[in-house]
């Protein structure tokens, strides 16, 4: 079990991609990690894009960065709303800052633009946010997976394999 001790949190709110929570979060139960979905305090389910229900099994305000070794970011339209919760950039930002693993996929690049750790850092995305990202100060690129430090990012759902791999090799 290669991710045997690992804590990771995936952020939740309505309108996730729904392939871009699910496959990292069984990928990395798969590998051993404790996964735990994240969210807003007094909201117990996520409705994905399609009507798919995500359990939050804690709220932002319970825990804490320190408690996490990697923080995964769906896709979706959920990212535009995630980062309109200032817990959970904080969250992101406390993360990042400690060196734990910030991983995004498609539209979720939007939550690090927000959390103001993009600058400077070599990333990826789906390419209808690539100005978001440039206008934040990143080198946006089209691979379907990009690693900079502490900062993974991929592009679409096809990207999902890669981007499991390299963040289970960034947490080992």
């Amino acid at each position: 079990m290669e991710l045997e001790g690992k804590r990771i949190a995936v952020l939740a709110e309505d309108h996730y991609e729904d392939l871009e929570l699910w496959y990292p979060l069984i990928r990395m139960k798969e590998a051993g990690a404790v996964v735990e979905v994240v969210g807003m305090p007094g909201v117990e389910v996520y409705e994905s894009k399609h009507g798919y229900p995500a359990q939050v099994d804690v709220a932002v305000d319970e825990v804490s960065p320190g408690d996490f070794d990697a923080v995964i970011i769906p896709g979706g339209y959920a990212p535009d709303r995630i980062r309109r919760h200032g817990p959970l950039l904080d969250f992101v930002r406390g993360v990042f800052e400690r060196g734990g693993l910030v991983a995004f996929i498609c539209h979720a690049g939007w939550v690090p633009i927000s959390a103001g750790i993009v600058e400077g850092k070599r990333v990826t995305s789906f390419f209808a946010i690539k100005d978001d990202l440039v206008n934040a100060g990143a080198e946006w690129v089209d691979e379907e997976v990009v690693q900079d430090g502490n900062l993974i990012s991929s592009r679409t759902p096809s990207d999902l394999p890669a981007f499991c791999r390299r963040i289970i090799a960034g947490l080992q």
